[in-house]
């Protein structure tokens, strides 16, 4: 996904973007290593192929993936575009934990239309499919979440709110003015935009979650720290980065960039795509999205809270791999996967 805004602006985003010492001494973080979850299975589209592709680790590797299904897709829109992108794999919380499992995405299939048109006229809905097994996928739908002055929703995701005892859906749109029906003008700047749901097939009316404007804000993914404690990754769209923000209050709490962290994990990247190693405790991947050459590439931290990343062993890892996300995943269900999928 891609925007542009001026230098102006960056500069000024820079300037302006705050960096805090967060005290965690307070906090009994002890970021799991879950003996029962003995691999990863990552949903992700390849290049500009519109539909998920499963792959599976080479045992409990977070970095050493294959292809199931012989890299053939295992999901294909039929709704909307017929094309899906930055699928998501959101696990089931609260009664649904550890039985159901959805995936969601964005319905564009650039391949019928221009970067232009789908920021301007783009899908407004959010595609979605449901599993109580990880490996049959049904219900597909495509749930419209934004009204017409959205020029698109692009890169849903999720995480369980237990607070609030439902799933929090983030996604990005920007918007036009309401006497511009065509959306021939010029829009806001991107935001991310979130709403509530407990099934993924109704929704709260969406709200602001991250506006930086005049800085373009796409691509948000979430991982909990435990005791309330979250980091956050989205990309710059002014500046190709991707960068991180701290929270130690919840998720609607104050967030900042971590003080000593560096300005951005990576330059000509999008698709931040984060989780927790099953064996090492404390240890975390990201992958990053550098759409412009090979897809994806892994990068790791013994610290997420400081906001340090460096970059993983790429031996293991597939190239083409595109905007996705990774579910860490028990014996059981990687065997499930493997006997279907094989």
């Amino acid at each position: 996904m891609r925007l542009s805004l001026s230098f102006l602006a960056l500069l000024s985003f820079a300037i302006s973007a705050p960096t805090q010492s967060l005290d965690f001494s307070s906090y009994g973080l002890t970021p799991r290593a879950d003996p029962s979850l003995t691999g990863y299975l990552g949903v992700f589209f390849l290049g500009d192929k519109p539909s998920v592709y499963f792959y599976l680790s080479n045992g409990n590797n977070a970095i050493n993936l294959k292809a199931l299904n012989k890299g053939q897709p295992v999901i294909n829109p039929t709704k909307g575009t017929q094309g899906v992108r930055d699928p998501s794999i959101i696990a089931g919380g609260g009664a649904e934990a550890g039985k159901k499992w959805y995936i969601i995405g964005t319905d564009l299939n650039i391949g019928k239309t221009t970067w232009d048109a789908a920021q301007r006229t783009g899908s407004r809905g959010i595609f979605v499919w449901e599993s109580t097994d990880l490996v049959n996928w049904t219900g597909e739908r495509l749930v419209t979440v934004e009204d017409a002055t959205a020029g698109m929703v692009w890169a849903p995701a999720a995480i369980w709110d237990a607070e609030k005892g439902q799933y929090l859906v983030h996604w990005a749109s920007k918007f036009y003015s309401t006497s511009d029906s065509k959306h021939t003008g010029s829009p806001s700047a991107t935001r991310i935009r979130y709403a509530y749901t407990s099934d993924f097939k109704s929704f709260s009316t969406p709200k602001d979650y991250i506006n930086k404007s005049p800085t373009n804000i796409i691509d948000l993914d979430i991982l909990s720290l435990g005791s309330n404690a979250y980091a956050r990754f989205m990309k710059d769209e002014t500046a190709k980065t991707v960068f991180t923000e701290v929270s130690t209050t919840g998720l609607f709490g104050s967030w900042s960039r971590p003080a000593g962290a560096t300005a951005t994990i990576a330059s000509g990247v999008e698709g931040p795509a984060v989780y927790w190693d099953n064996q090492v405790a404390g240890k975390a991947h990201l992958l990053l999205d550098f759409y412009g050459s090979d897809g994806y590439r892994p990068y790791e931290s013994s610290d997420v809270k400081t906001g340090k990343w460096t970059a993983s062993d790429r031996s293991g890892w597939p190239t083409n791999l595109r905007h996705g996300s990774v579910l860490p995943v028990t014996a059981a269900q990687v065997s499930a996967l493997s006997s279907k999928w094989a």
